[in-house]
């Protein structure tokens, strides 16, 4: 009997390291995300033909960030640019910016000038793991500060995927700029972060999680996925010393409220399944709009809506940047 007990206690520890092993693996590949998408060196011509600038900056935490500036263009006749407002476009997980510069800036641009950035680990940013959101708030908070170098008042914040997660997790925590002290983090940063802190005044949320094991466990195509993706994620948090769990979408997004919440996501969705999105929209706050796209999959709402996605994101923007407008001329005292 006491062999038996013996051998059973012996595997229940092999079952333990294994389990610890496979997690680290698994961890491995999380936050090792690839830093180019196939096809992305085709798209040169394309990027050159926005024009603007490549850009480097630093992340809150001190990282050496890549980006590209596109100024607005202002091509619609109901509608001014003006010159202190810019959108922050935040990609998903794997590959730079560039495809979404390709396929979002061309109509964001006609709102307002759009900065695109590569997140720590992607592009031509410094090395750094992927965090779906938790890590990457330090990079949105590099990017807020080179806006406000740059004079831009007022942001509103465009993302796909990883970046949707991301854009939600950084209102919850920096806040949206409008008060100051409130938003000031109280143990000084490594990088210089002293300009006047931009405003975030809308968001516009494509594919968003509400918990980060989601997106991880369902490109996993073996069984158990989502006990998986769970111990992955369990590694993660020892090597990080946080776990980007804490601060996931559906924890933080009613902090998101009264800035404008655009959700959207794609009624044929396998990676976030709508039933999650669903979940997502019903944590937000009652100024959170949901829209589902029928027969989009996972950040292919654009491609499959086209004008009619452009049209609804482009009508939320601009409402929240003309409302912002008119809150900053009551506040200098102005008539509207």
């Amino acid at each position: 009997m006491m062999g038996r007990a013996a051998t059973a206690l012996g595997a229940a520890v092999v079952s333990v390291v294994g389990l610890r092993a496979l997690g680290d693996r698994a961890a491995d590949r999380l936050l090792d995300a690839p830093r180019l998408a196939p096809g992305e060196a085709a798209l040169t011509d394309r990027i050159d033909a926005l024009g603007g600038e490549v850009v480097r900056f630093r992340s809150r935490d001190g990282l050496r960030l890549g980006g590209r500036w596109i100024p607005a263009d202002a091509a619609d006749e109901d509608w001014a640019p003006e010159s202190h407002e810019a959108i922050l476009l935040l990609h998903g997980y794997s590959g730079s910016i560039a495809p979404d510069l390709v396929e979002y800036g061309p109509f964001l641009r006609r709102t307002a000038n759009v900065l695109g950035i590569d997140f720590r680990g992607h592009g031509e940013s410094d090395a750094g793991p992927s965090t779906f959101g938790m890590l990457e708030v330090e990079d949105i908070a590099g990017a807020l500060a080179w806006l406000g170098e740059r004079g831009i008042r007022r942001v509103a914040f465009v993302g796909t995927s990883m970046g949707a997660m991301a854009a939600i997790t950084s209102v919850a925590i920096l806040g949206d700029g409008s008060l100051t002290a409130a938003d000031t983090e109280a143990d000084p940063t490594r990088a210089e972060t002293d300009p006047p802190r931009p405003r975030i005044v809308g968001v516009v949320a494509d594919s968003a999680a509400p918990e980060v094991e989601i997106p991880v466990a369902n490109r996993l195509a073996r069984p158990f996925r989502r006990f998986i993706a769970a111990r992955a994620f369990d590694a993660a948090a020892r090597r990080l010393g946080a776990d980007p769990r804490e601060t996931e979408p559906v924890r933080v997004v009613g902090l998101v409220e009264p800035v404008p919440l655009l959700l959207i996501h794609g009624q044929a969705d396998t990676t976030v399944p709508l039933a999650d999105g669903r979940r997502l929209a019903a944590a937000a706050g009652p100024s959170a709009e949901h829209w589902t796209v029928p027969g989009a999959g996972h950040s292919a709402s654009h491609a499959v809506a086209g004008q009619d996605y452009e049209r609804r994101v482009t009508d939320h923007l601009r409402v929240a940047f003309r409302t912002a407008r008119d809150d900053d001329l009551r506040g200098e005292g102005r008539d509207l």
